[in-house]
């Protein structure tokens, strides 16, 4: 589902749920794309073999500015302003990565 709204309605949205988003498979591959792009090889995103044997995680992870980096493309999925020309990342005061959910699947 996808919530279609006017900027003005835009605040009475708070607290609701607007939807959600198709998947979005995040490979190996795709993380080493990343990782290029940034120049963040980090063994514990690009080593797979490594990450295996020595990472909490037990294999790579993904970046999490490669995570955030997915809200642009998935948001526009779940929320539609109408009345707005163009959208402008504003910035991400307040965004932590504090730990991993145990259902959150990994790459690789």
């Amino acid at each position: 589902m996808t919530t279609t709204t006017t900027m003005a309605e835009v605040p009475g949205l708070v607290g609701t749920e607007l939807g959600s988003s198709d998947w979005h498979e995040v490979t190996q591959e795709h993380v080493n794309q990343f990782a290029d792009a940034t120049g963040d090889h980090q063994w514990i995103h690009v080593d797979v073999e490594r990450a295996k044997a020595e990472s909490p995680f037990g294999g790579p992870i993904a970046h999490g500015y490669l995570t955030l980096s997915l809200l642009a493309p998935l948001s526009s999925q779940v929320l539609v302003v109408t009345d707005t020309v163009m959208g402008v990342n504003y910035g991400l005061n307040k965004v932590r990565f504090p730990r991993r959910s145990r259902s959150a699947p990994r790459c690789g």
